[in-house]
């Protein structure tokens, strides 16, 4: 196994050359990268957090949610059990999966915390959007290892319309609208 790699105020994630061979790629289209940099700047100070839906990871929507934790949303998000049904429901109404969960990390890095590690379930995707000073900043996505001890950075890649695919890594911007 590789070492653990740890990010300022980040739970660990792998620093395992093979698992970095083996990232998934997650698409988003352009429109919901910016709706989900959007709802982030709207949110600031506080966080964000929204429902992804798509198929193999290819993302074609995304639907807001409310940030209703007890512990203050300028630093932490918690989606309701009625939420998450409310999402499930959609997907099934539109054909898509459940694909995951995004949400922001006012100042601070786009990587996830120890309590997102604590607070996650494997099979999901996890976009992160860091907000500086109320400005979307990287976006990064990733996934819980099954054994849920560390996150595993995706590539994440936003298409261009008409022009390809420009890939972003865990620490690389992706382009803003």
């Amino acid at each position: 196994m590789g070492a653990e790699a740890e990010g300022a105020g980040g739970a660990s994630r792998t620093a395992d050359p093979a698992e970095a061979a083996e990232a998934r790629r997650v698409v988003v289209p352009p429109g919901v990268a910016n709706a989900i940099r959007l709802h982030a700047a709207e949110a600031y100070p506080n966080e964000c957090c929204g429902a992804l839906f798509g198929n193999d990871a290819v993302i074609t929507e995304m639907l807001r949610l409310p940030n209703v934790t007890d512990e203050g949303p300028r630093r932490r998000f918690l989606v309701l059990p009625a939420d998450y049904r409310a999402a499930e429901a959609h997907a099934s109404e539109t054909g898509a999966e459940l694909a995951g969960f995004y949400h922001s990390h006012p100042d601070h890095p786009a990587r996830p915390s120890r309590y997102d590690l604590d607070h996650a379930w494997p099979f999901f995707i996890y976009v992160i959007v860091s907000v500086r000073n109320g400005e979307p900043r990287d976006m990064t996505s990733w996934r819980l290892r099954d054994d849920r001890s560390a996150f595993v950075a995706d590539v994440l890649i936003v298409q261009e319309a008409g022009i390809g695919t420009r890939e972003s890594g865990e620490t690389a911007s992706v382009p803003g609208s």
